[in-house]
Formats: C-alpha cells, sequence, structure tokens
C-alpha cells in the first residue's frame, strides 16, 4: 500500500522541530516503505531545503489556499489516489486553520475509508468549544478516521505503563486502594515561557498540560487492565477510566504564577496560570478515596515528568513508592526498605531501578505518533470521548477562575512545587 502523507503547516515551527526530525529517522531505519510527502503551504516553498536531504527524494510541494473550497477539489485531482493507496493528513497548523482544512477536505469529498486526518491540540479550550469542535470535525470524517494526537501518550515510558501493569502479576493484584494511598503526576520543568508568551497568554497551565497530557497518563493508571490486553482497547479503557473521575474541585486546587511572569509578556494585570496542582478522585469501587494529584508548573526548582504512586504504609513510617519517570531520564524506580550493611538492626531506603541500556535508541514521541498512524493503530491517539470527558472533570476551575479572576498566588522562580503547595495550604 502506498502512503500520501500530506502536511498543512510544513513550514511551521511544529514540523521544523518535530515532525520533519520524526520523519528522517523513520525514513533512515526504513520503518515505513512506499510513503510520499507532500508539504502544503500557501504560497511557493523550496520544498527540498525545508526538509533535507534525507526526505528530499520523497518530497513535494503544493501550494494551497485553505480558505478556498476549489484549491481543495484541484488537491483531489492532483493526488490522483488509488483504491489501494492511503491518504494521511497531518494538520500541524493551529485549531481554527485545522477545521476549515477539515472541511474544506469533505466538501471536496477527499473524505474515503483509506483517508486518515491527524490533528494537534488544543482540542478546544473547555467543555463547549471542545464538543462543537469534535462535532464540526466529525462532518465528514468518522471517528475511526480521526487521529487526535497527544505527543505524551507515545513516549516510550507512558506506553510502558500499560506493559508494566498488565505484563507483571505482582503489580496486578496490589493495583487498587486496598494497595495505593495516593497517586502522585508531575510534569515541572525549570524554564518559564520564554519564546511562549503569546501561546500562554492564551492558554495557561491547565489547558496546556494537565487537561490533555496529564489526565492521559492518569487514565494509564486508573484504567482496568484485561489478563490478555488487546491494545486497541486502550482508548476505550482510558475512557472508562476517565468516565468515573469527579469534577475537580477549586477547594482543593491551587493556581499560581512565578513573579516576573507580567513582566515577560509585557501584561501588568494578567492573570494566567503558570502553576497548577489539583486533587481528583474517583468514585470507581477500585479507586474511591485515594487521593489522584496533577502537579504541572514553569520556572520551577527541577525538570521533571513522572508518576509517583504511594503504597500503604504498614510498620515503617514512610510508604513504598513506585515511580514510572517519563522524562528526562526514562525508568521505573522503586523506594524499597532494607536492612542497613552492619551490625545494628536497622532499615534503609534503597532504588530498585529499570533503566534501557545507554545504546538502545527509543523511538522519539513523534516517530511512533506517524508511524502508527500509516498503520492504523489507534492505541495511542485520544478519543473524542476521552476529550470531553478531561474537560468535563476540569471546566469547574475554568468557572471557578473566571468568577474570582483576580485571585492568584505568586511564587518565586526557582522555588519547589511542594513549597507552592504548602504556602497555600490547600493540599496536605
Amino acid at each position: 500500500m502506498k502512503t500520501k502523507l500530506v502536511v498543512f503547516g510544513i513550514t511551521g515551527d511544529l514540523a521544523h522541530k518535530k515532525l520533519l526530525p520524526a520523519l528522517r529517522q523513520i525514513m533512515k531505519i526504513q520503518a515505513l516503505e512506499d510513503i510520499e510527502l507532500i508539504g502544503v503551504s500557501r504560497h511557493e516553498i523550496d520544498i527540498q531545503k525545508i526538509v533535507g536531504e534525507v526526505l528530499a527524494p520523497i518530497a513535494k510541494s503544493y501550494t494551497l489556499d485553505v480558505a478556498n473550497p476549489e484549491d481543495f477539489v484541484r488537491f483531489k485531482k492532483y493526488l490522483k489516489l488509488k483504491s489501494d493507496d492511503q491518504l494521511v493528513v497531518y494538520l500541524s497548523v493551529p485549531p481554527l486553520a485545522a477545521t476549515q482544512i477539515a472541511d474544506g477536505l469533505g466538501m471536496a469529498e477527499l473524505n474515503s475509508r483509506n483517508v486518515k486526518i491527524l490533528f494537534e491540540k488544543p482540542f478546544g479550550v473547555e467543555y463547549e468549544s471542545a464538543r462543537e469542535m469534535v462535532k464540526r470535525t466529525s462532518r465528514y470524517f468518522d471517528e475511526d478516521q480521526i487521529y487526535r494526537i497527544d505527543h505524551y501518550l507515545a513516549k516510550e515510558m507512558a506506553q510502558n505503563i500499560v506493559a508494566f501493569r498488565s505484563g507483571n502479576a505482582m503489580l496486578r493484584h496490589i493495583w487498587s486502594r486496598q494497595s495505593i494511598e495516593r497517586i502522585e503526576i508531575l510534569a515541572l520543568e525549570e524554564i518559564g515561557v520564554k519564546g511562549r508568551a503569546h501561546f500562554y497568554e492564551q492558554v495557561g497551565a491547565l489547558r496546556d498540560l494537565v487537561q490533555g497530557h496529564l489526565i492521559q497518563l492518569l487514565a494509564l493508571i486508573l484504567m482496568d487492565t484485561p489478563s490478555r490486553l488487546d491494545w486497541n482497547q486502550l482508548p476505550r479503557l482510558r475512557q472508562q477510566a476517565l468516565a468515573r473521575l469527579l469534577p475537580a474541585d477549586p477547594k482543593r486546587t491551587v493556581r499560581a504564577q512565578y513573579i516576573s511572569y507580567r513582566d515577560e509578556v509585557d501584561n501588568p494585570i494578567s492573570n494566567v496560570e503558570t502553576f497548577v496542582a489539583t486533587e481528583l478522585y474517583s468514585d470507581s469501587s477500585t479507586w474511591e478515596d485515594v487521593p489522584l494529584r496533577l502537579i504541572t508548573g514553569k520556572a520551577l526548582d527541577r525538570k521533571v515528568t513522572e508518576i509517583n504512586v504511594y503504597f500503604r504504609a504498614s510498620n515503617v513510617e514512610q510508604s513504598n513508592c513506585l515511580r514510572f519517570k517519563i522524562q528526562p531520564d526514562e525508568g521505573v524506580e522503586i523506594d524499597l526498605y532494607t536492612k542497613k550493611p552492619g551490625y545494628d538492626r536497622e532499615f534503609e531506603m534503597q532504588k530498585l531501578l529499570f533503566k534501557y541500556p545507554d545504546e538502545t535508541a527509543l523511538p522519539k514521541a513523534y516517530e511512533q505518533v506517524i508511524v502508527d498512524a500509516v498503520r492504523s493503530r489507534k492505541s495511542l491517539f485520544t478519543g473524542s470521548d476521552e476529550i470531553l470527558e478531561s474537560w468535563r472533570v476540569l471546566q469547574p476551575l475554568l468557572d471557578a477562575w473566571a468568577e474570582n479572576d483576580a485571585s492568584i498566588q505568586t511564587y518565586e522562580v526557582g522555588a519547589s512545587y511542594k513549597d507552592i503547595i504548602d504556602n497555600k495550604n490547600k493540599i496536605d
């Protein structure tokens, strides 16, 4: 089967930094065969210069005005799709342009069963806009043709959460409220919003990271895992886990902004949050009363994305912790108590670590995204029901902040997330 990969936004930042490097690596290792790359732009471009030497032999360019429906009709004729070809359309463009392009493709009848369309986040800015986006993109394309990208799900260690949970009996039997005391998911950054000020003023930490990435990682932790896991079941299992989450409570949430943020974005009255910590709960019998903490922030004391699963303490002061390290150092770490070497009967904590060998070449997230889309594997893509459930859970926070926009905590650059939370005294 020949694949025609069409990229709208081929000259953009995302394509330059993520998409094209991923494609180059895929071609180098020959992970995909018989693929043609078509970069779409409003103006004439030098496609060979844009894509580089590795991709030049398979790359073409096409000039198209997304506001002109006739251009899409001409584009369909240009593509000359055969019955055994597949068309993969990657929308590396802002949301408004993405829905406009989807409409243009649909009206030109470029929406047959051999057409797939990939959307980048954000998927709406709150519940109603997300629902409208789902409705609009479903006008011409069925759900199984739509691939909504959350690249965190494509990270190697995020996929390994599924493998560890489903493939290891010792975890399967203790993965519930009976053994687990709390779950904490962190996405912390040392840098501020440098270079992304305009974007961040429109989005904020909740929409940027919590609604998409963190809540999807939480779904991987909470979802049921059948004894014989079919990866194609993952979107349904994640959605079922999200459906049992209770709406977020503003009183169990910390919202904050680092002190120099307003100067960086040149907005002296900005109340956009650069830090969010919220404590969620599930009404599932498996997870009832277990605190589920999602924490993200910029300009903090360290850079890390990890999931900490704390087990209930028995006769020692501190519980064991299972840690999925998503980035920067991918691996799985377990805090265990052992006897200290020596004559005394004292305990100390040691870390049992799983880490990929240094020579292991781990696929980058966007490599996985492209390969899976071409191969029709949807397990790492977000379904419309998942998106709506995540917004349902978080909408109370947006509503509360809109009513009390003047109230936002501040913190120093380089602060720790624990200090910020302690200052607010909302999460123990």
